[in-house]
């Protein structure tokens, strides 16, 4: 399944760059100006995972297939969003279809670009863009109240439910606080995903520095990782400058200038690796001579859910699913290896798939 992951940033903070820059596209203009990215682009993304070309390697797959990450990238927020500034509805619209949310910050100085606020603070620009979605949400609460007064009055048992959580969640948007700050129980998980609301999503700060600041980051990046760090939250300082350059590049360039800059891999190996970490997704495999295929699912996913993530009929028939780990199935040489080792294992519909499994599912037609 991937997941969905919303950019969004003030104007000129690097953001449609970025998003050039990763899904390898010319997708979404780049401008120095406003508002140049008018509806929201979407690009997919494969995500890198040597075991699946380790995997592919050992069975002899005609085929690899990475599993993907889909960019969605939004136009730039400015102050007031949420009473319609700008792009604002529409702006806000489109982020309630993604699973989390990337806040691109300017974390470099350039005269040539001008900054909508008039200076480089990251922080401000967070605080901006959360305040516009706090507000959007407060307000969206705010006018679902006298529905649901009226539902409680003909006894309806949800709308009660439903007040009760906005009665906890509408002092908490008041005060400053975003809606994923509230303490939920497991049995209200359910209902509190139903609300739609925009500050309930994961947040990903995303620090662009210059170039000499890719590797290390800067005093700008330095309070942004403080932020994510006090939160909770996903944080990965990232050049666009340099994954728009690396974008233009062949395999053997690309690992030549990354090694030039001192940089391990690309920027956006490291955003997905924050993404599927704050998203708690794993991925699992399925092998053959065919193809060698990554498949994504979030983590607690039982074996009859993740079959269905390949089919429902997987899912719906399940009956048993052919599991070895991926260390065992590269150790002993693959599945034949493995099943005479004694590794291959026959798991029912209570296993919880594990980061790495190496799966063939048995099911009735």
């Amino acid at each position: 399944m991937g997941f969905k992951c919303g950019i969004v940033g003030l104007p000129n903070v690097g953001k449609s760059t970025l998003f050039n820059a990763l899904t390898e596209s010319a997708a979404a203009q780049a401008a120095n100006y406003p508002f140049c990215t008018i509806e929201p682009n979407v690009g997919d993304v494969p995500v890198p995972d040597p075991r699946l070309y380790q995997l592919a390697s050992i069975a002899k797959s005609a085929q690899t297939i990475p599993t993907r990450l889909t960019f969605v990238d939004i136009a730039g927020l400015v102050r007031g969003a949420s009473k319609g500034e700008g792009l604002g509805n529409k702006f806000l619209a489109h982020i309630r279809e993604v699973d989390a949310i990337a806040y691109v910050l300017r974390c470099f100085e350039d005269s040539d670009v001008v900054h909508v606020e008039g200076k480089v603070d990251p922080i401000a620009d967070a605080e901006t863009i959360e305040t516009e979605l706090m507000l959007a949400d407060l307000d969206s609460l705010e006018r679902r109240v006298p529905i649901l007064e009226k539902k409680i009055r003909g006894q309806d048992k949800e709308a009660k439910q439903t007040i009760a959580l906005l009665e906890r969640l509408l002092p908490l948007l008041r005060d400053g606080k975003p809606a994923r700050a509230l303490e939920i129980d497991e049995d209200e998980r359910v209902l509190f995903k139903t609300l739609g609301l925009l500050t309930s999503k994961p947040i990903l700060y995303v620090c662009n520095v210059d170039e000499v600041a890719s590797g290390t980051g800067n005093a700008f990046s330095a309070k942004v990782e403080e932020r994510a760090k006090s939160e909770g939250a996903g944080c990965v300082i990232i050049s666009a400058q340099i994954e728009s350059e690396l974008a233009e590049l062949g395999p053997d360039e690309r690992k030549a200038y990354l090694a030039e800059l001192g940089l391990p891999e690309p920027g956006l190996n490291r955003l997905i690796y924050e993404g599927y970490k704050l998203l708690h997704l794993i991925t699992y495999f399925t092998v053959g001579p065919k193809e060698a295929r990554a498949w994504t699912i979030s983590q607690g996913t039982l074996a009859p859910q993740a079959a269905g993530v390949i089919h429902t009929d997987f899912e719906n028939g399940f009956i048993r699913a052919e599991t070895i780990a991926f260390d065992e199935y590269v150790d002993l040489g693959g599945e034949s290896g493995a099943r005479d080792a004694g590794k291959l294992r026959l798991e029912g519909k209570d296993y919880l798939v594990k980061d790495g499994d190496v799966l063939h599912f048995r099911f009735a037609n």
